[in-house]
């Protein structure tokens, strides 16, 4: 197996490796968050403001299903790129096929649970009233390419483990593109509303996985796999599902909290007030982009030098990637700031919306240029296979303290309440993280690489 890739990430100088790291990953995230703005610009103006919250309330769905593509990639690629950096290509192939596997055995056990109680769930979402049936069209049809997702999204993870961040990157513009192409041939030019908006979604999930297996049949990947690396190992098997659980679990969390806060928006101020999460939702997967392409590119870095036993290169790494996303973070606050209601035009011509949309957005974004520490700070737990720490840790912003936040706040607060608990709840995680970040750098990163000194010396 060649390793002239992957072995770039254990001597290349850090600053220049993470740039190299974060800006494909940043880019590709970049252009899937536009995707998903303008998929939302195109639903609201073409379709109406029902159609964006009914995508809305679809997405806890669809998004905790795909997730577990994504849990197994990424729980998978903490051990691959640990692999890589120890030489041993036995467990990184075995790991990879065993990857392959169980995403085609849970995503299709969950879509078929999924369109089995369709109707009790999207209600349960927030899909009431008018919101009901472009939900309903939309999860259905959506749901049929969740299997294609999950095992796209888990390739795209695998990519980067292999420190191949450009074809990750491509990976994920290209079904970016395709949606965004099939949307004005679906919805604009054929007139199919809601089914147009679901079968664009579907369609893109199709081209993205196209990709993938190209990749990883062709010379560029590291990891050819044989059949016999699909059959299950269970140590492996509970390694993914152990790192892969952090992921599940944040993905879950999200979900939930999709839940709760359509549900309890819906209440205070209808289908005008879930709309407007939409559009603050969106936002938060566009502006965000560069700090979460920092922390992709980050997790095959410290993971792969915590494998080759390099802790310099870690703590190094630790501090350049917070360091870089605190910039850009604190540019992205800047904008939200300054921009909040030529935002809200973009979305709708619903002159409420517009109107609630820039205070809820402002708040929602007022600890930003903090939250570079605590997305770091988790992550890097779970590149070097401490899952405990990063699932803890994980959950700390968005279930521990963000959902107490939103079932108490809006009791004394109305809609005020949802929207301050989101920076109450970065400002404490961010805390929390970086107190055990600081212990972990002084207590494991520090000792062993004294240890690894007077042992060479």
């Amino acid at each position: 197996m060649s390793k002239v890739n992957s072995e770039e990430l254990g001597n290349k100088p850090i600053g220049p490796l993470l740039i190299k790291q974060a800006v494909p990953a940043s880019i590709g995230i970049l252009v899937m968050s536009i995707n998903i703005l303008v998929d939302t610009i195109f639903v609201g103006n073409w379709i109406g403001s029902n159609a964006i919250a009914g995508i809305n309330v679809v997405l806890p769905v669809s998004f905790f299903i795909a997730a577990l593509g994504m849990a197994i990639g990424i729980g998978g690629s903490s051990i691959i790129s640990r692999a890589l950096g120890s030489n041993n290509d036995k467990k990184a192939l075995k790991t990879f096929g065993n990857q392959i596997t169980i995403t085609l055995l849970v995503t299709v056990s969950m879509v078929i649970l999924g369109l089995t109680f369709v109707d009790e769930l999207i209600p349960i979402f927030g899909g009431k009233g008018e919101i009901f049936e472009p939900a309903k069209i939309y999860y259905t049809i959506v749901l049929y390419g969740v299997p294609v997702l999950g095992l796209a999204m888990m390739g795209n993870s695998v990519i980067r483990a292999e420190g191949k961040p450009k074809f990750a990157m491509v990976a994920m513009i290209i079904p970016s593109v395709g949606n965004l192409l099939m949307d004005y041939i679906f919805i604009k030019w054929m007139d199919m509303g809601m089914h147009g908006a679901a079968w664009a979604s579907t369609g893109s999930y199709i081209l993205c996985l196209g990709y993938i297996v190209w990749f990883f049949l062709s010379k560029h990947s590291e990891l050819k796999i044989r059949f016999s690396d699909f059959g299950i190992h269970l140590n492996i098997l509970r390694e993914i599902g152990a790192l892969g659980f952090v992921t599940l679990s944040r993905q879950a969390v999200v979900s939930l909290i999709y839940l709760l806060l359509n549900n309890i928006l819906f209440e205070l101020g209808g289908e005008s007030s879930v709309a407007v999460y939409a559009i603050v939702a969106r936002m938060l997967m566009f502006a965000l982009f560069p700090v979460l392409g920092v922390t992709q590119g980050f997790l095959p870095i410290s993971g792969y030098n915590y494998g080759a036993n390099k802790y310099n290169r870690v703590r190094e790494s630790i501090n350049k990637a917070i360091l870089y996303a605190s910039l850009v973070a604190v540019f992205v606050f800047a904008i939200i700031m300054i921009f909040p209601v030529e935002i809200a035009s973009v979305f709708t011509t619903d002159e409420k919306v517009i109107n609630d949309t820039p205070k809820a957005m402002r708040w929602v974004f007022a600890a930003i240029p903090i939250i570079s520490i605590q997305l770091i700070g988790s992550a890097y737990f779970q590149a070097i296979g401490k899952a405990v720490p990063a699932l803890l840790l994980t959950l700390s912003r968005q279930g521990f303290i963000f959902i107490p936040l939103i079932l108490i706040l809006p009791k004394y607060f109305g809609e005020l309440g949802v929207w301050i608990s989101f920076p109450l709840a970065d400002l404490l995680s961010t805390i929390i993280t970086g107190y055990f970040l600081r212990r972990e750098i002084k207590s494991t990163l520090i000792v062993k690489d004294e240890t690894l000194v007077q042992e060479a010396s």
